[in-house]
Formats: C-alpha cells, sequence, structure tokens
C-alpha cells in the first residue's frame, strides 16, 4: 500500500469521523434543546406551584376571614340569646300582671299576646338561623380541608414526575458523554 493510498484513506476516515461526530453534535443538539424545553417546563411548573400555594393561602385568609365572621354572628347570636331570655322573663312577669288585672285592662292582655307570638317567632328564626349558620361552618371547614388535600396530592404527583423525567434525561446525557 502506497503513502498516497494510505494517506487518502486516513483522509477518507478523517471526512467519517467528522461526519459521525457532525451527527453527535445534531444529537446533542437535540437533546439540549429538550433540555431546554424541561427546564422551561419545570420553571413553568414551579411558577404554577408557587401560584397554587398563593391562591391557596389566600383562600385559606378567605376562610379564617369566614370563621371570624362566623364567630362574630355566633356572639350576635348569644347575644340575642341573652335578649330572648330577658324578654321571656319579661312576658312571664307580664303574665302575672294580665291575670291580676284581666278584666281591667283587656287591650293591654291582647297586645302583650301578640308582642308573646313575636318575641316566640323571633326566638324560632334565631335558633334556625344558630343551626344553619352551624351548618355552613361545618361545610366550609370541610371543604377547605378537602381542598388542600386535593392540592397536596396533585403537587407531589407533579413533582415525583418531574424528578423522574430529570432522572431519565440525565441518565442519556451520561450516557451520550460517555461515547464522547
Amino acid at each position: 500500500m502506497s503513502k498516497k493510498q494510505s494517506f487518502h484513506d486516513l483522509k477518507e476516515m478523517l471526512e467519517l469521523r467528522e461526519g459521525e461526530i457532525d451527527e453527535l453534535n445534531l444529537e446533542i443538539g437535540e437533546k439540549d434543546e429538550k433540555i431546554a424545553k424541561l427546564t422551561r417546563y419545570i420553571a413553568k411548573l414551579k411558577n404554577d406551584n408557587k401560584s397554587l400555594e398563593i391562591k391557596m393561602e389566600s383562600e385559606i385568609n378567605n376562610e379564617k376571614a369566614k370563621l371570624k365572621e362566623l364567630d362574630f354572628l355566633e356572639e350576635k347570636l348569644k347575644e340575642k340569646d341573652a335578649i330572648i331570655e330577658d324578654k321571656q322573663d319579661q312576658v312571664k312577669y307580664l303574665r302575672e300582671l294580665i291575670d291580676d288585672y284581666r278584666l281591667q285592662i283587656k287591650e293591654v292582655t291582647e297586645n302583650l299576646e301578640v308582642q308573646l307570638r313575636k318575641v316566640s317567632k323571633t326566638y324560632e328564626d334565631l335558633l334556625n338561623q344558630k343551626d344553619m349558620i352551624i351548618e355552613k361552618q361545618d361545610e366550609n371547614i370541610g371543604s377547605l380541608i378537602k381542598s388542600t388535600e386535593e392540592m397536596n396530592k396533585t403537587n407531589k404527583t407533579s413533582m415525583y414526575s418531574l424528578e423522574s423525567q430529570n432522572k431519565k434525561y440525565q441518565k442519556l446525557i451520561d450516557k451520550l458523554e460517555e461515547k464522547l
């Protein structure tokens, strides 16, 4: 084999190697692009996760405000209960007066009976409102707990999926680097 032939063979082999290097560079470029896309996707997921955390914190604050409002309403109900008890005591006293003066103050007796019915109706309405507020409070608490658990599950699943994808791509990069 002559030097010229050997040189020509080496030149062809060098050109083949350069072609292979170009192909590998293209593959590396594609992998880099995929990694960049995944990195952007991870950043987007992190931003989404942060947005969800902010939204969840906002919802928790809203729920806390609702709970404070319910506490305020409960305090008002207690005040109304005290007023109702006071009214009931007044009604008892008025009934005694009615018994004593029934013949003399018939008109007053009729007015007091009407007032007693209104107080009883108000008392029943307040008790119904109190029960409705307690039920709504229980529903709000249950809803908040459920939504918090669902968000946590979703976030964990997303993070595990991203970690798995990152590991797969890291293995591919490591294999490519070993080949080079």
